[in-house]
């Protein structure tokens, strides 16, 4: 397969990380230029990255002129997805941006429909997807051999209280849980079930001795309907036991229980799932071998796609489903009630 010739956008700390360890190791890319519009950005890749200044450009249109590229990734921060991905996709090109695509379902249906128009691939980094576990118990509920699922219960912990002189990016966000962390694993929720979410009541909240600007900790019901409903807990602030990027999984069968974990800070080394019926020994599930894995595995996705002609996983269209659950959330928490999910009439702004 001819490599696709890829311009990145957005050189932060995420894109320098993007830059440095996930596209050289991605054979179906041939990354072509760098773009930021600070250039002291681009300077601190230049001390990792030997070739970068022969590929550095401050403006999106200079770079595409110089470098004829057929895609673009854009990792700037989420302020600038929505202008970006717009941008590329009116000159023509593919475009895959790092979650959540737009600050607001009303522009992320605008950009969906620019892509169409344009026919080209608009994917999103849900790179929680591309791990054997989330892969297994997709497959498992899929096949339904424990029978009914009726309740899911989701637990993520982390601990990162942060300090006036030791905050990060997600510690200033408006928006710090459900819209940069929970937004994985409600989009985990949607490819498992392979359904979408009916209902959701949320209270989010932020301890006043935390670091953070916006709510840390929150604590969800959603009903998937047929039965199905979620409990979620998640904390930025919890001095309990530290769980996987994914979060620990127990699902509730007709015929026996399902628990998972998967993401880890080694990456998919410890994904792991088991299943224990009635009576039974709990009894750990080989799972599949992936060739690649995490942000490796959604470059490469898009990549296949693009050369195969074919929609991409998690593309813009798909990715709908994800950001009205989160939106959904956010209004929930704001407004003290349960809020049905639509990408139709949520019309809350996820704003970071």
């Amino acid at each position: 397969m001819d490599q696709l010739r890829v311009l990145q956008v957005g050189l932060g700390g995420w894109g320098r990380d993007w830059a440095q360890r996930v596209i050289p190791e991605v054979a179906e890319v041939d990354l072509v230029g760098y773009v930021d519009s600070e250039p002291n950005a681009l300077a601190r890749l230049w001390d990792v990255t030997p070739t970068a200044p022969l590929k550095c450009f401050l403006t999106l249109g200079h770079a595409i002129e110089a470098t004829k590229p057929e895609a673009v990734l854009v990792t700037a921060t989420l302020p600038g997805h929505a202008p970006v991905t717009r941008a590329a996709l009116a000159a023509g090109l593919h475009v895959l941006v790092e979650k959540p695509f737009a600050e607001s379902l009303d522009v992320a249906r605008q950009l969906v429909e620019l892509a169409a128009a344009k026919r080209k691939a608009l994917m999103v980094s849900q790179n929680y997807r591309f791990f054997p576990a989330a892969r297994k118990v997709a497959q498992l509920v899929s096949e339904a051999r424990l029978g009914k699922l009726h309740e899911i219960s989701i637990d993520f912990r982390r601990y990162s209280p942060g300090t006036v002189s030791g905050r990060g990016r997600h510690h200033v966000e408006d928006q710090p849980l459900l819209a940069d962390m929970s937004i994985h694993h409600f989009d985990l929720l949607r490819l498992i079930l392979d359904r979408e979410p009916e209902r959701i009541y949320c209270e989010a909240w932020n301890p006043e001795w935390s670091g953070f600007s916006g709510p840390s900790v929150a604590v969800a019901s959603i009903q998937f309907g047929g039965g199905i409903v979620v409990s979620y807990r998640g904390s930025w602030v919890s001095t309990g036991p530290v769980t996987p990027w994914s979060g620990e999984w127990r699902m509730d069968f007709e015929h026996g229980h399902i628990f998972w974990t998967s993401r880890d800070d080694e990456g998919a080394r410890y994904d792991r799932v088991v299943i224990q019926k009635p009576e039974g020994k709990p009894r750990v599930i080989p799972l599949p071998a992936l060739a690649q894995t995490d942000r490796w595995g959604t470059l490469a996705e898009f990549a296949r796609a693009i050369r195969e002609g074919r929609e991409p996983e998690c593309s813009g269209r798909d990715n709908l489903g994800t950001l009205a659950m989160v939106a959904a959330a956010v209004e929930s928490a704001k407004q003290g009630q349960p809020i049905d999910i639509s990408t139709k009439q949520v019309r809350a702004r996820l704003a970071i």
